[in-house]
């Protein structure tokens, strides 16, 4: 990975909604003792106005005027190759907030790959996430440089969250379910329109998916101990008392690629997993059928998708806006993951029998699209600048759990906010 470059960061996409979020937390977490003098950072974008509003608003929200004058400043276009080679150049590490990922991330990937930078992104997008492994992984590895996807909340929590749950159960973890909980203060829920339009693309590119899965050519991963039954489409969650669906995020797909590489790299033994949200009472449940299935039929057609994503509010029930969540609902929002896991104790065959040993343990944080997320991104930047001999010794293209495993990821979270922790566990 690269050294001697003018800034360990650059945040690129710094003026977008979410990208004001981590410059934000880079300003933060660069004035930290640990950090303090040690990272030189930038933001880069393409209008030099916007980018210096953004570094003012986290210069006087955090009371460092000094921001102001020590940020530099990256003039950069997604659109432009030139641009982006001169960015990366510059970069260390690339923090990546321009989406959706679909359309403008390829570009930025191929950009820090020729030009010797590692890459980090937030996206929740599998199409692109996985594509990005098939075309570039190998290239990636040659240049010793890191592309790591989905480092925001989707899906450290989660895919962290599985191997923290593997760490702390004595014996052999072979499945977990995750039940994603997430909270909304007296405002509301609310969500910047740019995540909607990435479900939107999602979902009606789930045949290209399945092209890159074929393209990938993996065989299935062996089930060890139990095979993790399926739940229904909704279901009531005796766990949680509450009413639940399968969550429609990348966890699934970003975890079961983490267990991929550390089954085939390090021998561990491949965990099942099965992700899930909550959704309240039986009130909950009828509204989002009726939400769900206008959904689904509206993003099979063009005409459909182009109404979805121009009427984000009407058709999301007011969950997506494109002005995004205000100051108050996000103070008044936060989440809880939470991971039942079942395996083997110590001593145990896993290919013998039923499991015998039961592990509940909980990922809880602040807000998560914009709280949350910004603080994830770059925790994992700065475990890729401080921690390279805990990496895997090749570059490549990584999920956070791949990339991270050894590291103290979990440690740097747990004291900015994103808290892990047991719940209950069996004696032994």
């Amino acid at each position: 990975m690269a050294t001697g470059r003018p800034f360990q960061l650059v945040v690129f996409g710094a003026s977008g909604f979410t990208g004001q979020f981590v410059v934000e937390e880079v300003a933060r977490v660069a004035a930290e003792d640990a950090l303090r003098g040690s990272v030189r950072w930038a933001v880069a974008g393409r209008s030099k106005d916007k980018l210096q509003a953004v570094v003012d608003r986290a210069a006087g929200r955090l009371g460092k005027a000094e921001l102001k004058s020590e940020v530099d400043i990256i003039l950069c276009d997604v659109s432009d190759p030139t641009s982006l080679a001169n960015m990366a150049k510059q970069a260390t590490v690339v923090l990546n907030c321009v989406g959706p990922y679909r359309f403008f991330g390829v570009p930025v990937v191929k950009a820090c790959i020729e030009n010797g930078a590692s890459c980090i992104d937030i996206s929740g997008e599998p199409q692109f996430l996985e594509g990005i492994y098939l075309n570039y992984n190998d290239r990636a590895a040659e240049k010793g440089v890191y592309i790591i996807g989905s480092c925001g909340f989707g899906s450290i929590p989660a895919d962290m969250g599985v191997l923290y749950t593997r760490n702390n159960l004595k014996g052999t973890l072979t499945a977990v379910e995750s039940f994603l909980n997430v909270k909304s203060g007296p405002e509301g829920p609310c969500l910047h329109d740019g995540t909607w339009k990435s479900a939107v693309y999602g979902l009606a590119d789930q045949d290209n998916l399945k092209k890159i899965r074929r393209q990938i050519g993996h065989k299935s991963l062996p089930v060890i101990g139990a095979k993790l039954k399926r739940r229904g489409a909704v279901f009531y969650s005796n766990e949680l008392s509450q009413y639940s669906i399968p969550f429609m995020g990348s966890d699934a797909s970003v975890v079961k690629r983490t267990q991929r590489y550390l089954h085939t790299h390090s021998q561990e033994t491949p965990v099942q997993y099965a992700a899930y949200a909550t959704v309240g009472g039986i009130g909950s449940v009828i509204k989002l059928m009726f939400a769900g299935l206008l959904f689904l039929i509206l993003v099979k057609f063009n005409f459909g998708r182009k109404l979805l994503i121009k009427y984000p509010e009407f058709f999301s029930g007011g969950h997506f806006t494109k002005e995004g969540p205000t100051e108050k609902q996000m103070e008044g929002s936060s989440f809880e993951m939470t991971f039942f896991g079942q395996g083997y104790s110590v001593g145990q065959d896993p290919q013998q029998g039923k499991p015998n040993a039961k592990i509940c343990t909980q990922v809880k944080g602040p807000e998560a699209g914009y709280v949350a997320t910004p603080v994830a991104m770059v925790q994992a930047a700065v475990v890729l600048l401080k921690e390279k001999s805990s990496l895997p010794k090749e570059g490549g293209v990584y999920t956070p759990g791949a990339a991270f495993s050894k590291t103290k990821l979990i440690d740097r979270l747990n004291k900015h906010g994103i808290e892990f922790s047991v719940i209950s566990k069996p004696e032994v």
